[in-house]
């Protein structure tokens, strides 16, 4: 009973994210038809060419001349897993342009994405020999204005996932604003939706719990909590970079070049494209899938499997009965995913939680990706933790909420009521936000 009432709930979503398709290679940020360049073309699965390869095969007039620097880390790749930097620097597409890449700039984990670790430095990048410039200190920050003097172009290369809470998003953000405000143009370099672009899921953030100004000093800023933006949104970093140029006012001299042959019902592992982690705890499409039912237990005393070979697929705790909790779960009938008692031990976890020692847990199950709501898997976890560990859960409110979204959903949800009510009460905000979504739109 249950799976048949979300399923007609996710039509409804599904349904309301497709708009009209921008089929060039290359768009103004402004939401309006596209100006320039050519190649988003709609080749079977299997077949996509990433914005990289796009720019350097036909629209490099973009770069001709001048003198640029990158924001990428180990995602910013071709089809054939050649870095970007790589290419803008030696490749004789790049040279025969007169391209001159100068400085890399890299955000949350570093310019190859290990690190899982606030405060990470500035340094010579051992490959390149080029200055990479991290913007990720306590928290994400945008690039200093004396890093972008001397620039002409700031071209950004990082990989979505497609939930909200991704601080790249962020990186994106503050990227364009600083681009405006140095007079340099902002290039960025489409990759897929890699959970396909058709479904967007709540909740959605809360309007009260939003920022999407730069960090200053003595207000922090938030990369993962920017706009009320659903869970999980379905846009590409090219089109969220078309939507906030607009939306947020910033105006930059934006140039988008989208990939050749995505379409939105296209997965990460349908595109031929190989997968490169983007964080140290995103190992598979799987994990990054069930991601966004997890991200907010960050706040809490419960482990997202942290330390483990498959983080972000189970939950645990000490004190959690993990026998009941999946039972409760399994009784939910959840679209796309069963749960299954188990223990687990987190080794050397970058949450610190529980690190050594063996939990019990609950790992979930993925059953059939097209089903799986996010925000309904993640709002059934909470609803039944609370129902089963009483006092033992522990929830940091703020941390929680900007995660999740809302916090009178999370108050609702400890007080037991019904998860799928709790829910449905986002879905006319979602369907809202999938109209205002359109116009920025790049693929079918």
């Amino acid at each position: 009973m249950h799976q048949k009432r979300q399923w007609a709930r996710v039509l409804v979503i599904g349904a309301a994210t497709l708009g009209s398709a921008v089929t060039s290679a290359c768009s103004s940020g402004a939401g309006g038809p596209p100006r320039e360049g050519r190649g988003a073309g709609h080749a079977a699965a299997g077949h996509v060419r990433p914005g990289i390869s796009v720019l350097l095969d036909d629209s490099v007039h973009l770069v001709r001349g001048k003198t640029i620097g990158l924001l990428t880390n180990q995602t910013g790749v071709d089809e054939r897993g050649v870095s970007d930097a790589d290419l803008l620097k030696t490749d004789p597409r790049a040279s025969s342009a007169g391209v001159r890449l100068v400085t890399l700039f890299s955000p949350e984990h570093g310019i190859r994405g290990t690190e899982d670790r606030t405060n990470i430095e500035s340094r010579i990048d051992e490959r390149t020999g080029l200055p990479v410039h991290s913007l990720y200190t306590t928290a994400t920050i945008a690039p200093p204005d004396s890093t972008l003097r001397g620039l002409e172009a700031l071209v950004f290369d990082l990989q979505d996932i497609g939930t909200r809470t991704w601080t790249y998003v962020g990186n994106l953000v503050y990227s364009l604003r600083a681009a405006k405000r140095n007079g340099v143009a902002f290039i960025v370099l489409d990759r897929p939706a890699p959970l396909n672009g058709v479904r967007r899921d709540g909740p959605m953030l809360d309007s009260g719990l939003a920022n999407p100004e730069e960090p200053a000093p003595g207000r922090p800023g938030l990369a993962y909590a920017l706009y009320p933006f659903p869970l999980r949104h379905g846009m590409t970093m090219g089109e969220l970079a078309r939507y906030y140029n607009t939306v947020l006012g910033i105006g930059a001299e934006l140039h988008v070049v989208p990939m050749s042959g995505w379409r939105r019902e296209i997965w990460f592992d349908q595109t031929g494209l190989p997968w490169i982690r983007p964080s140290p705890n995103l190992p598979s499409l799987t994990s990054a899938l069930l991601y966004p039912s997890l991200v907010a237990f960050e706040g809490s005393n419960v482990s997202v499997g942290r330390g483990t070979a498959e983080p972000f697929q189970r939950f645990g705790a000490p004190w959690l009965d993990a026998r009941a909790t999946a039972a409760l779960l399994e009784e939910r009938e959840l679209a796309g995913v069963r749960f299954e008692a188990e223990t687990f031990v987190p080794r050397d976890p970058g949450d610190k939680k529980y690190g050594g020692r063996q939990i019990p847990g609950v790992r979930i199950v993925v059953t059939d990706r097209d089903r799986v709501h996010a925000g309904r898997v993640g709002a059934a976890i909470l609803w039944a933790l609370a129902k089963t560990a009483g006092d033992s859960l522990s929830i940091a409110d703020r941390a929680f909420d900007l995660r999740f979204g809302s916090p009178a959903a999370r108050q609702a949800l400890i007080r037991g009521e019904d998860p799928d009510a709790v829910i449905d009460r986002s879905l006319p905000d979602v369907v809202a936000f999938s109209e205002r979504a359109r116009q920025f739109l790049l693929y079918r």
